[in-house]
């Protein structure tokens, strides 16, 4: 199987915009992704006090599409599995949640 780099990290074309577009796009999978997931979507409906029923409302806020890709991003485990199920590189969940809004923050946790 071949990994799709969509290559966040890097600047397209000097194009933030392109950036984003393709985080944003990323975010959107993983939301998909996680929807899917029988086991792990109600562990982060609890985590973020998401309603089922808000999940399609909210697919539209970087600031929602932060929230799951931080969450995927907490285990290992579950970004080998998106990014298995998506064909992403291992690298592009982080890549992408640079590229949303709080992203660029340094966390000393």
């Amino acid at each position: 199987m071949v990994k799709k780099n969509f290559r966040v990290g890097q600047d397209v074309g000097n194009k933030s915009d392109s950036r984003r577009d393709i985080a944003d796009t990323i975010a959107l999978r993983a939301l998909s992704w996680l929807v899917g997931n029988e086991d792990l979507l109600p562990v982060f409906l609890g985590a973020s006090g998401t309603a089922p029923d808000d999940l399609r409302n909210r697919a539209s806020d970087p600031v929602f599409l932060s929230s799951v890709l931080d969450f995927i991003l907490m285990d290992d485990a579950w970004v080998v599995a998106f990014c298995d199920a998506e064909e992403l590189a291992y690298t592009e969940p982080m890549a992408a949640r640079q590229a949303l809004p709080g992203g660029a923050e340094t966390h000393w946790t």
